[in-house]
């Protein structure tokens, strides 16, 4: 049993979203079939699932930045780091609050993880969630966090009194749910999104206690509810409590009648409302996104935007996605844009899915650029942007989109390796033969997807694609932040690096020298083709200069380049 914290410092933190994590899995496909608010796609419990995995992976990347050291990260980079990785790991309406809850919680917590700080920090969360909401709605998660934040009020200083309160507090509120809101008052269930706040709360109990909590809504005094709650004149909704079910309800918080398996049925309320969920990360200044807010509130509903410090995770339901896309562009950059139509992709219209292909590939790739080569070539892409890899959530996403029968995963980041795995794991439970071809560079993937070709045996596919990627040598080159040891001697800050196959081989001052060197080394091996990758800010002209330097020195090889857009290195080199 791991040592309880006296406060929240930044072991608890990677304690706390590890259990919390580990309890939306359990309960991801419970909160899908009781999603039915705002809309029924049955998607809540995995959206939350999502976001908390970015977040998690987030603060496992801090720990692993301090792996040498002695001590662990300071609190203030676990929370913010938390933070960050919900706001850029954020699905749908509830985890994209999520993200803002969290945000709000790491602002406090950054100065103190003590009791006091503890509940300011639920405050702040509660009060940001709700102004990222545009049209806030009671019995909803918004309810649920206020009304935790409400309950752990006091002058108690011991954490674990705070942390119970607040706990207690969100499953009375989420009890209450049905009552304030007719829809679940309808379905028979409580709120999806704040049933998993509860989730994650009970995973902060058991980080400070050491005990998981009991599941289900309680009373506002604590104790278990016995007592159906009359909502609508009359209907009768029995809730989950304490192990102890109403009569009628399942423990998991929806009518005995109602199948797990799938999202309940609410045709009143799902029918209508905007046929498109639209979210994308945007760049934007404080006062652009006022008026995108404005602009896209006047365009659909369900709109939040959370964020800040310059970066912003924007959710909305539109019948015009092109206008809330463009609204984004107008306000500043959009990136990892996401639409979906609810029609097709909530179950509510199956018909109108094309029949699955039978083989796609799924590739990740480190810029704009190369996603539109990837694209044009009959892939389909996830962006790792710099500092933001992708979750295997986000691959698993990207497999059920490429929707075919058989998909190869091309990670392209030798670090991607088990998050890529996890995500074929995955993928197969659910029906799809998935092979992952273990690239460790984005021009490996374009070396593999040049000789694929679905026409032929999914194995002997596999096999040709894997061999293009090993017989790719890859190299990249990068600007050191700081002082250290290599393999090729001291570097110091600015220098650049010219790493090969994954480790340093050359230090230089200046990109275009460095960039010679590592071409002259890697074909003295040998070589047919080279492959140049540039990036966004690398001019046209260092191309040319390094094709002219390569048709000099190495009549017999070829050399092709491509813009990469906004990606972490300047330069990626290939040798086939």
């Amino acid at each position: 049993m791991p040592q309880l914290p006296d406060d929240l410092d930044a072991v608890a933190v990677r304690r706390w979203c590890s259990l919390a994590l580990d309890a939306l899995g359990r309960e991801r496909a419970e909160i899908d079939a009781i999603n039915v608010y705002p809309i029924a796609d049955g998607d809540t419990g995995t959206n939350l699932y999502l976001t908390v995995e970015s977040a998690a992976a987030a603060v496992e990347a801090v720990f692993a930045a301090h792996e040498t050291g002695t001590t662990a990260p300071a609190t203030a980079d676990a929370v913010r780091a938390m933070a960050h990785g919900a706001l850029i790991g954020a699905r749908g309406n509830s985890g994209t609050i999520l993200a803002q809850l969290l945000r709000g919680m790491a602002g406090v917590l950054a100065d103190g993880g003590d009791a006091a700080h503890l509940r300011l920090a639920l405050t702040s969360a509660a009060d940001a969630a709700r102004q990222a909401v545009a049209h806030p709605v009671e019995g909803t998660v918004l309810t649920v966090a206020a009304e935790a934040a409400e309950a752990a009020r006091g002058e108690d200083p011991d954490l674990r009194t705070v942390v119970t309160a607040a706990y207690d507090g969100a499953r009375a509120a989420l009890a209450r749910t049905p009552e304030q809101l007719a829809v679940l008052g309808r379905a028979g269930v409580v709120d999806a999104g704040g049933r998993g706040l509860v989730a994650v709360l009970g995973a902060l109990v058991e980080t400070v206690t050491g005990q998981a909590p009991v599941r289900g809504p309680r009373t506002a005094s604590g104790n278990a509810a016995k007592t159906p709650v009359t909502v609508d004149g009359g209907s009768v909704v029995g809730l989950p409590v304490g192990g102890t079910p109403v009569e009628g309800v399942t423990e998991g918080g929806l009518p005995a009648s109602a199948p797990v398996e799938g999202p309940l049925d609410c045709p009143e309320d799902g029918a209508a409302g905007p046929a498109f969920e639209v979210i994308y990360l945007l760049e934007a200044r404080d006062e652009q996104v006022a008026r995108l807010r404005t602009r896209l509130d006047a365009l659909g509903d369900s709109l939040v935007v959370v964020g800040g410090d310059g970066l912003w995770h924007v959710h909305v339901h539109v019948d015009d996605a092109g206008a809330a896309v463009e609204a984004g562009v107008e306000a500043g950059r959009p990136y990892r844009i996401r639409i979906t139509h609810f029609a097709t992709e909530s179950g509510h219209d199956v018909r109108v899915q094309a029949e699955p292909a039978q083989r796609a590939v799924v590739v990740v790739v480190p810029g704009d650029g190369l996603a539109g080569l990837c694209t044009e070539a009959g892939a389909t892409t996830v962006i790792a942007r710099p500092g933001e890899p992708p979750a295997s959530g986000e691959l698993v996403d990207a497999i059920r989109r490429a929707h075919a029968r058989e998909v190869v995963l091309l990670p392209n980041d030798a670090a991607l390796r088990h998050t890529a795995a996890a995500a074929a794991e995955q993928a197969r439970t659910e029906g799809v033969r998935v092979a992952l071809v273990p690239t460790r560079a984005a021009v490996q993937g374009i070396a593999a997807l040049a000789v694929h070709e679905p026409d032929r045996g999914f194995d002997e596919d596999v096999v040709a694609m894997t061999a293009a990627a090993g017989a790719t040598r890859y190299a990249e080159l990068a600007v050191a932040e700081r002082q250290s040891w290599t393999m090729a001697g001291i570097c110091q800050a600015g220098d650049i690096l010219g790493l090969i196959d994954g480790d340093v081989a050359v230090i230089g001052s200046d990109v275009p020298h460095t960039a010679r060197t590592v071409l002259d080394r890697m074909l003295a091996a040998g070589g047919e083709l080279v492959t140049l990758v540039l990036g966004e800010d690398v001019p046209d002209s260092l191309a040319d200069a390094l094709e002219e330097h390569v048709r000099e020195g190495h009549l017999a090889v070829d050399t092709v380049v491509y813009r990469g857009g906004h990606q972490r290195a300047p330069l990626l080199i290939g040798v086939e």
